[in-house]
């Protein structure tokens, strides 16, 4: 693991060593900065920045920024330890990022993206008793309005109201007025994020149903919550609170058996053509 921290280094060694072991500069080429063997000609930043009155400034800048991230790369050198195979890893590094970029087009060519329902909800059956709650979930109608409230009198009628029509009235009135509203129904909402828009002592993960309606002010907001269902802790997550997760899981798993597929294929076909030899091994 140490070793491929030094990754990052070491490709700016080889990318800083390329511009440093140029052939020598002309003389009408001007050297804007030095560190230590490392050099810096106005000609490498060619195209590099727009041209207008403030060009010195971001040059400037620049060369700062340079000759920063060449000492951090002088004192990299100097400390890189002695058994590290540079060579290897900046191979191995190089071969890791050319078969990623591979696999992203294998991915976007082939990889058949959409779950459906009956999928999610397949797999849901067969895996829910692994999503058990680590923390309260809750469905509830929520509103946080600023003090003074706008026609308060208003708010709490629609709020009380079981009028379809009063419900649409309410989620303009709180898209216009409310510093923050939940009013979706099925959507699930960790009991935790919910008590972080309430005043403290209000309502908590670790008694999070003791009611099931809440009206109350201070001298900042008006505050309206209406449990409509809990989940504590400990429960089976319902499916629509996991059915993201559940769906990245099951693309996950086509990506790689895709991959698994591709490199099977390629690997009889080119043992077929005789691209592909194997020798066997015994131990002297």
């Amino acid at each position: 693991m140490l070793r491929w921290c030094w990754l990052p280094f070491i490709c700016l060694l080889a990318m800083a060593g390329v511009g440093c072991q140029k052939s020598k500069k002309a003389q009408s080429d001007r050297l804007l900065a030095r560190v230590f063997n490392r050099t810096l000609y106005l000609s490498e930043l060619d195209g590099m920045f727009p041209k207008g009155e403030d060009s010195s400034l971001v040059i400037n800048a620049y060369i700062e920024r340079w000759i920063r991230e060449a000492l951090l790369l002088h004192e990299a050198e100097r400390n890189i330890p002695s058994d590290l195979n540079i060579d290897k890893l900046v191979r191995d590094y190089r071969a890791s990022l050319v078969r990623h970029s591979y696999e992203q087009v294998l991915v976007e060519r082939y990889l058949d993206s959409i779950v459906t329902k009956e999928e999610l909800e397949a797999f849901y059956e067969n895996n829910k008793e692994q999503y058990q709650l680590e923390t309260p979930i809750m469905r509830c109608f929520f509103i946080k309005v600023p003090q003074p409230v706008y026609r308060s009198d208003e708010l709490r009628r629609l709020w009380n109201s079981n009028k379809p029509e009063d419900y649409q009235k309410l989620v303009q009135y709180c898209s216009e007025f409310a510093e923050a509203h939940l009013l979706e129904d099925s959507t699930w909402h960790k009991v935790e994020d919910i008590a972080a828009e309430l005043p403290p002592g209000i309502l908590s993960p670790d008694n999070p149903g003791s009611k099931k309606e809440i009206t109350l002010r201070d001298d900042k907001y008006e505050y309206y919550l209406r449990i409509l269902e809990l989940k504590n802790r400990k429960e089976i997550a319902p499916f629509n609170y996991i059915e993201n997760q559940a769906r990245r899981f099951i693309l996950r798993s086509r990506i790689d058996k895709l991959l698994e597929e591709k490199k099977r294929d390629m690997y009889e076909i080119e043992l077929r053509k005789g691209n592909v030899e194997i020798f066997s091994y015994k131990k002297e």
